[in-house]
């Protein structure tokens, strides 16, 4: 009977340290790579190819998924707004919605599929075939080499990947709202340039950095500690994808919930 008790409870303790473990880890990673991004040898063309591959890279899987997500979320907000003859705050909603949330949150679970999987399985790979422990042997510091480069990449390109996202959803709202649905396209636009302030799009954009330095600490950090070959490797890239995801959505709500309603605020 003790150990029917016991059992369950063993578990939970090892889940809740293990996880405290590894956003401990994170962390550790994220601040270490962070200071040596000050120190040299610096290594810009590292940081170019991840900006590269981070932001180029992603550009058509955004562009793609914005278009769509503004189209369709006008078509939704649109059947709620005929309700009261409100068609013309449309484009105002749908601007709103892409500039605080969607863009950036959708924006970043799209690179997460792409880079932040790809990251932790080069990474990974490199460690179960101890090209991390070679670069350590040429007293190369592999947190610096590696993981600095990304990190910084991830934080700048997010923002870019962000407007990019907005820009090109509210050219499938437009498409939508104008050209299909026929609402006139001054009072589209003339709602969205009263109801938009340059602080819904800044946060929108500071979201974004957050994200992006979530997704690339993360892959980094699993692909660290991947071990056990090819099926390690594996497993390390779909616990990035998972993890990350969930850290994006959980950190969505506490980052709104101090611009919009803590110190940031005013």
């Amino acid at each position: 009977m003790t150990a029917l008790v016991l059992r369950p409870a063993e578990a939970l303790g090892g889940a809740i340290l293990g996880f405290v473990g590894a956003l401990g880890g994170m962390t550790r990673m994220a601040v270490e790579s962070l200071a040596l991004a000050l120190l040299p040898p610096y290594r810009p063309s590292l940081l170019f190819k991840q900006m590269d591959f981070i932001g180029v890279g992603s550009f058509l899987i955004i562009a793609i998924t914005g278009f769509f997500t503004g189209a369709v979320f006008t078509l939704q907000s649109n059947l709620a707004f005929r309700l009261f003859g409100a068609e013309g705050f449309t484009g105002a909603t749908v601007a709103l919605s892409l500039t605080r949330e969607l863009g950036p949150v959708l924006a970043a679970l799209m690179v997460t599929g792409r880079a932040g999987s790809a990251i932790a399985a080069e990474l990974g790979t490199m460690r179960v075939t101890e090209q991390i422990d070679a670069l350590e042997v040429m007293a190369v510091n592999p947190v610096q080499y590696l993981v600095t480069p990304r990190l910084i990449a991830g934080v700048l390109m997010m923002p870019c990947l962000c407007v990019t996202y907005d820009v090109i959803g509210m050219f499938g709202s437009w498409l939508v709202g104008v050209q299909y649905l026929g609402i006139d396209s001054s009072v589209f636009w003339s709602r969205v340039w009263i109801y938009v302030d340059p602080s819904d799009i800044l946060n929108g954009l500071f979201k974004a950095a957050c994200f992006g330095a979530i997704i690339t600490t993360v892959g980094c950090y699993r692909g660290f500690h991947a071990g056990g070959g090819a099926e390690g490797v594996g497993r390390a890239t779909t616990q990035a994808v998972v993890i990350a995801s969930v850290s994006i959505l959980i950190s969505d709500y506490f980052i709104t919930s101090l611009l919009e309603y803590g110190v940031l605020s005013g």
